[in-house]
């Protein structure tokens, strides 16, 4: 028995709470109270203490771990190298506090960084430190950072050096004068060839997804500007497109986690266990178009649903992202028949289903988290070469998908010159499988081809669900303080 596991028994029976047990070396015995390991502490003689921490991290200071009720554990992420207790923060995170509980106990470095401003990734070398005990365990738990993770940093830094960061704005208003020449085409068209304005409605949609997309994630100023581009031009909340998206990119193919991967019941791309297995896997590649159709059907389902939610939180800006929502509806149903909208909504989907799902699904699965993000963004990750203009435009940078997965802030505009630094990369670092890259109609082949081998494929008992029974993190295990981060039980 470990060092923590008998401070939790003899905090535990110091309180009168009986019939508790915990595994050597786990997640609870390692975050029951950062403070309280001497035997004075034990004894009562001073009490346990947490971290608080104001939203902007200027100041944190302790506090009392525990109320009447439970005491809070640490919050330990390893950020470059150094381990920090998040534990105070986590609530003011302004992307929300399940970002903060997954990565509790595990190295962040990689997701810091591609997804936050120059601002915002200097605020966490404000945190408090984690204490020397939890630090002392984890490094019994938790791998070092590899050779290849080390070389990713330090490419990300001469990159940023050089300015890859930088947006071209003339390029950017040239993209956004093609989306407003067809939204203006499909409107004047709409009563008159209501083929051509179907067409052109739903090129507009899948082209404001694609650069939605992309100013969601970028980090400028331009960007900020931008946000809600994909709210108002395409019915997609950034704050749906947020949670669910970059979650996908931090845990891409992670079974169980990643919602990129979750088709079933209509797609499965693994063969799943009995009790979880539809009747419709078995003609799935007969079908895909029908579910691929409704993709952009249901982002919008989605959309307003996270939009609700994240109004009762009283998350910030979600009134804000109604009313742009509001305003896309209202344009939307006034200028546009039901003729015209509800079949482009189903052909942007196709065509949007058709772009997003091939560069994953067809790679390497995972059904735990890894900790090298980077040799997983490799392994799980396959480009598409594009044959003409017209493709390259249609495919909105998702044809680069593993620049774009690597550095997901970085304009899109710049992919095309990464990509053979990122070739170079992968040679000189042994990266397992390569750069992987297939022609656009190659690797929709490959994708279908595992929808059919899927479907004649036998359940597989065992295997893991999509959604939530894969892997779980510190949230889900009950082991942080978003759930109670109580070692009492409660």
């Amino acid at each position: 028995m470990t060092k923590y596991n008998i401070l939790a028994l003899t905090l535990l029976s110091s309180t009168g709470t009986n019939a508790f047990t915990v595994p050597a070396n786990s997640k609870l015995s390692r975050t029951l109270l950062h403070v309280a390991t001497t035997p004075e502490n034990i004894n009562g003689v001073k009490e346990p203490t947490a971290w608080e921490c104001d939203d902007d991290l200027i100041e944190c200071k302790e506090v009392p771990a525990c109320d009447e009720l439970s005491c809070r554990t640490s919050l330990d992420v390893r950020i470059h190298g150094n381990w920090y207790d998040l534990s105070g923060w986590r609530k003011a995170h302004p992307a929300g506090t399940h970002w903060i509980d997954w990565y509790d106990g595990r190295d962040a470095t990689e997701v810091m960084d591609a997804f936050h401003s120059e601002k915002a990734r200097g605020m966490w070398q404000r945190l408090p430190k984690s204490s020397e005990e939890s630090i002392a365990a984890l490094k019994q738990e938790v791998p070092d950072e590899s050779d290849t993770q080390m070389a990713f940093r330090a490419l990300r830094e001469k990159l940023e050096e050089d300015g890859w960061w930088e947006r071209d704005l003339v390029h950017e208003f040239k993209l956004l004068g093609i989306w407003v020449s067809m939204v203006a085409g499909a409107i004047a068209t709409a009563h008159t060839v209501a083929p051509v304005s179907i067409m052109l409605t739903a090129l507009a949609m899948t082209n404001a997804g694609w650069l939605g997309h992309d100013y969601i994630h970028g980090v400028d100023k331009f960007c900020d500007r931008m946000r809600y581009f994909a709210t108002y031009g395409a019915g997609l909340g950034s704050t749906w497109w947020s949670d669910k998206h970059n979650k996908h990119h931090a845990l891409t193919n992670e079974m169980g986690v990643d919602e990129d991967v979750a088709t079933d019941p209509f797609l499965f791309p693994w063969a799943p266990d009995p009790e979880h297995d539809s009747p419709l896997r078995k003609i799935q590649h007969l079908i895909f178009f029908i579910p691929f159709s409704f993709l952009f059907a249901l982002w919008r389902f989605d959309t307003v649903k996270v939009l609700v939610n994240a109004i009762e939180e009283k998350r910030p800006d979600a009134k804000k992202e109604l009313y742009f929502l509001m305003l896309h509806y209202a344009v939307m149903l006034t200028v546009l028949p039901l003729g015209v909208w509800a079949p482009a909504t189903l052909l942007s989907g196709f065509m949007s289903a058709t772009i997003v799902t091939p560069t994953h699904q067809s790679e390497e699965v995972f059904d735990d988290f890894q900790h090298d993000w980077v040799t997983a963004q490799f392994l799980s990750t396959r480009n598409a070469v594009t044959t003409n203009p017209f493709s390259e435009w249609l495919w909105g940078g998702m044809q680069y998908q593993l620049e774009h997965h690597l550095f997901p802030s970085m304009p899109r505009s710049k992919y095309p010159a990464l990509r053979p630094i990122l070739q170079k990369f992968a040679e000189e670092n042994d990266v397992p499988g390569g750069y992987r890259e297939s022609g656009e109609f190659e690797i929709l082949k490959m994708n279908w081809d595992l929808y059919r081998d899927v479907a004649k494929s036998d359940p597989v008992p065992g295997a893991p669900y999509s959604r939530g029974h894969g892997q779980l993190g510190a949230i889900d295990l009950g082991f942080s303080p978003a759930n109670g981060g109580s070692f009492f039980g409660l």
